[in-house]
């Protein structure tokens, strides 16, 4: 019998964490996940992973060394998934010493750890970079060679956790690799990440629950790929022979614009557009008789961010000839599909559940159900 494969993910609770949770659970690794401690229930997506034989969680804080070591030190992991971050690029603008904290120095809490606890030998350790590194970008497409310019407080704590995993693969010869991501999603993307809050407003438009979208800069160019193909692109480059780094992408590009207007179309609801920059507007031209004529999404200034980064595209050449993976798995009309047909269905059924809540409250109130 083999040697049993243990993986420890950190951001075990997030949109990639609970999708690479289920990839290495079904590979029969023993998966460990590490939690911050809240009074308010944020497990939502991998409540159904919880109780099974070979998935457990612990209580550990990215922000905390002593815990982090402890956690390392009980599980042993040969595989470690550093996945954790204050992900949002608009936050990291107002909270730029937490984001630091967590994104650049605890990726140092976590390779150091394996160091001083004499695990070089025994464990891999994989890094969740991001395609934000190339803020201000040098050259399109972007890969594994293009220099960096980061635009944001995210960006430039996401920098260091890049290049602290260099410094211990060649000082102390560690399987530190990076995975530089684009622009992932899925159905269980943050609500206030941008593709979620299209595809959300959409289905609350379409049903009536909801007037209008508010967005930024509708130009903005990204690399959008499904977050489920993506965790596997994950695994892949921990199992390569030596250490290196890769980026993760599509290798095709949208906008904000054409995301908006094919979350619309799932959702029964055609757009034409009309203005320029702020003054752009996305005007029904078929679908509910309610809606035609009407505006459904506006530009506001108040999501521009002080430096905005506006052409991110990435080469996906080297993952593809190096591990073999597919990028282009599900397409990009597949993936806002998938969002949509979601959120459609979510938000029928909080719809469906308010009204019950409403008859109930009215059944009460006119003493009807005691």
């Amino acid at each position: 019998m083999g040697k049993q494969n243990i993986a420890l993910i950190t951001g075990v609770t997030g949109q990639d964490g609970s999708y690479l949770a289920e990839l290495l659970l079904e590979k029969g690794y023993d998966v460990h996940g590490i939690i911050r401690r809240s009074s308010v229930d944020y497990r939502e997506r991998i409540a159904h992973l919880e109780g099974k034989p070979h998935f457990h969680l612990h209580y550990a804080d990215m922000g905390d060394s002593m815990s982090i070591v402890g956690v390392i030190a009980e599980v042993r992991p040969t595989e470690i998934y550093n996945l954790a971050a204050q992900s949002h690029v608009q936050v990291s603008f107002d909270s730029p010493e937490f984001t630091a904290d967590v994104d650049a120095v605890g990726v140092l809490r976590i390779i150091e750890a394996v160091r001083k606890l004499g695990m070089i030998q025994t464990c891999k350790i994989y890094q969740a970079s991001t395609s934000e590194l190339y803020g201000k970008v040098e050259e399109v497409p972007q890969n594994e060679n293009t220099p960096f310019h980061p635009f944001s407080p995210y960006a430039v704590a996401k920098l260091y956790g890049f290049w602290i995993m260099k410094e211990y693969r060649d000082a102390y010869g560690m399987f530190c690799c990076n995975g530089i991501l684009f622009n992932h999603e899925s159905e269980r993307r943050g609500e206030t990440f941008v593709t979620r809050k299209i595809t959300l407003a959409a289905a609350r438009i379409a049903q009536g629950l909801q007037d209008k979208l508010y967005l930024g800069n509708l130009d903005s160019l990204r690399d959008w790929g499904y977050a489920k193909d993506y965790v596997e692109c994950m695994w892949l480059i921990l199992q390569a022979k030596k250490p290196e780094d890769f980026v993760i992408a599509t290798g095709v590009q949208h906008s904000v614009r054409e995301f908006a207007q094919l979350a619309f179309h799932y959702a029964g609801i055609e757009l034409k557009w009309e203005g320029k920059e702020e003054n752009e507007k996305g005007i029904c031209v078929s679908g509910p008789e309610n809606l035609i004529g009407k505006v459904l999404i506006e530009v506001s200034p108040d999501f521009y961010r002080p430096t905005d980064v506006v052409n991110l595209w990435g080469d996906p050449t080297k993952a593809k000839a190096k591990l073999g993976w597919d990028p282009n798995k599900t397409t990009f009309e597949e993936l806002v599909k998938i969002m949509v047909d979601h959120d459609m269905a979510k938000v029928a059924s909080e719809g469906a559940a308010a009204k019950v809540r409403m008859n109930l409250a009215e059944y009460l109130e006119k003493g009807i159900v005691k």
